[in-house]
């Protein structure tokens, strides 16, 4: 692998540190490498810079030299060169980093020019935080606790602006909080090209507001909620129904297609109230598509599995896996296994263990649709990739699985083991399922459970914790979230005692199955679940680069760099 050209460095003193950093960094940015924080809003780091709040006013200076020999001019009370301070702050958002120079971010003139931009933001804004959704993580709030007066000369009549405007299905204007950032108009233009946000009228009464016959209804709407540094853009879903600070994060992925966006899900006693977008510059620089915060509602949907079954009576967990041991050993010649690529690494691996106990022929299926170029992949599964690593599968797998219903209907095939598949969906029909014994693990019912011999609940994804491959062959983990319903059970455990019950032992934990997982599984190596970063890490895809992935599911979306990629103290 190529190592990538180290970039051009260049030496700037902030607030009298010399630091190090790429040519072309933002000052913002390279402040924030020695622990400066300098406040802004308008300025996001995968935005176009339009310098709109002049919060990020900072003092700038450059080594002075003689106009005519440019030599340097020293300063003869301290023997260094001197610099040359411009008389006016500057804005720190649109300025790059140039050889030589100076940042002041806390001089007097520094301190009183942010206090009266602060003072002039909240000349029309509501003094109403308790009350207000963003209320915990408002930059606003934030800042003014550190660069407002503390007392205001504002006498007049505040100008009250439209509240609780539908901009779209899912996004909800609190106008009279807006401080004209502009950053979910540059996001709309620029990254979802879905071009509806613009201001309208002028000073006090500038307004945000939709096009005409338009509305904010694009997939990526709700990133416009997550950027806004106020409480201006809410979430209609999630708007007043709980206090951020009482929420714990866990960081996760997106699985509803091979991109893998990495996300972190808010929760609180068990529930999920909403999942917003991680940054990864790698894999959807700070974005997630609308879809994917939606997926936690079908946890408590009315069809969720947990109550184990043998025959359609409930049962417990061994006593279904004895069952299932029984049609193994009935059957043995005539098992088949369909495997899933939503499984996580660990349960392809533990699905590929129970397939070779039972020699039987494994298979996934496919689910294709529309890729939107951004970050949903027309791969509708989050782990095919996974599947190949593992050598669960060596082909990419098709939308239904004509061999084995013709295996089926020759009776070649009496039980199939179903690890999350409804197979009617995959082709079979019901004639067909009526004359095997199907061992369905899943979350959800569907036709294949209701038909099932034996039925075993498991985990959504945000009950467990786990690894998926995404489409860049980038091995990332998330985390569990809530805990499971009482009657489901870890895919990995229930895996584990089918594969006993096939004579097989296998562990089900975590630590002691990347073990296993790392001696056996090429490319792996020393990566265990713990030390696996949260950016994740990218595996040799060359053993697989000649195989014919999904057409159109390569992401065309191209994350921004990151805006500092390498610096040095």
């Amino acid at each position: 692998m190529i190592a990538p050209p180290k970039p051009d460095l260049v030496t700037v003193n902030i607030d009298g540190r010399e630091i190090a950093v790429p040519k072309g960094t933002n000052v913002i940015e390279a402040a924030r490498l020695v622990n400066v924080d300098v406040p802004h809003y308008c300025y996001h780091p995968k935005l176009t810079i339009v310098g709109n709040c002049r919060m990020c006013l900072i003092e700038m200076g450059m080594p002075a030299v003689d106009p005519a020999t440019k030599a340097p001019i020293m300063d003869p009370a301290t023997g260094k060169q001197k610099i040359n301070w411009i008389p006016r702050p500057q804005i720190g958002c649109g300025t790059n980093v140039s050889p030589g120079l100076h940042v002041k971010t806390t001089s007097p003139m520094v301190k009183d020019a942010r206090e009266g931009v602060m003072e002039f933001l909240l000349i029309n804004h509501p003094l109403d935080c308790p009350i207000c959704d963003q209320a915990g993580e408002c930059k606003l709030q934030e800042q003014s606790t550190g660069y407002g007066r503390g007392y205001s000369r504002f006498v007049e009549q505040k100008n009250v602006k439209p509240k609780r405007t539908q901009l779209g299905p899912r996004v909800t204007l609190d106008d009279e909080r807006c401080i004209l950032c502009s950053r979910c108009i540059r996001f709309s233009k620029e990254i979802a090209k879905d071009d509806v946000l613009g201001f309208i009228d002028r000073g006090s009464y500038s307004t945000l507001t939709c096009f005409p016959g338009k509305q904010l209804t694009n997939n990526y709407s709700l990133n416009t909620v997550d950027i806004c540094p106020v409480g201006a853009l809410t979430s209609t879903d999630f708007r007043f129904k709980m206090r951020v600070w009482f929420l714990k994060q866990t960081n996760s992925l997106d699985t509803e297609s091979s991109v893998g966006a990495n996300t972190v899900v808010w929760s609180r006693e068990g529930q999920i109230y909403r999942i917003t977008p991680r940054r990864n510059d790698e894999v959807n620089d700070t974005w997630m598509a609308d879809s994917g915060r939606e997926l936690f509602k079908t946890l408590r949907a009315a069809d969720r599995l947990t109550a184990v079954k043998v025959n359609g009576a409930d049962s417990g967990l061994d006593l279904a896996a004895n069952a299932a041991a029984d049609l193994f050993k009935a059957y043995a010649g005539a098992i088949a296994v369909v495997g899933s690529a939503r499984s996580t690494v660990e349960e392809q691996f533990l699905t590929k263990k129970l397939a070779v106990a039972l020699n039987a022929p494994t298979q996934l299926v496919s689910r294709v649709g529309p890729g939107d170029t951004l970050l949903i992949s027309a791969d509708r599964n989050p782990n095919v990739r996974g599947a190949l690593v593992t050598g669960l599968i060596a082909a990419l797998p098709a939308q239904t699985l004509p061999a084995l219903a013709a295996s089926v209907d020759a009776g070649k095939t009496r039980v199939i083991v179903s690890v999350g598949e409804d197979l009617a969906a995959a082709g079979l029909t019901a004639a067909q399922l009526a004359k095997v014994a199907v061992v369905y693990l899943g979350t959800h019912a569907n036709a294949t459970s209701a038909v099932a011999k034996v039925v075993l609940p498991t985990l959504a994804v945000f009950e467990k914790n786990g690894t998926l491959v995404n489409q860049q062959f980038r091995l990332q983990k998330f985390a569990k979230a809530v805990p499971a319903p009482a009657g489901a059970t870890d895919d990995l455990i229930v895996l584990a005692k089918l594969a006993a019950a096939a004579g097989a032992s296998v562990p089900s934990d975590l630590g002691s199955l990347w073990k296993l997982l790392a001696a056996e599984v090429p490319g792996l190596g020393p990566i265990t679940y713990a030390n696996l970063p949260e950016t994740g890490l990218l595996l040799d895809a060359t053993p697989f680069a000649a195989l014919p992935f999904v057409e159109g599911e390569t992401l065309h979306y191209k994350p921004v760099a990151p805006a500092v990629a390498v610096a040095t103290a």
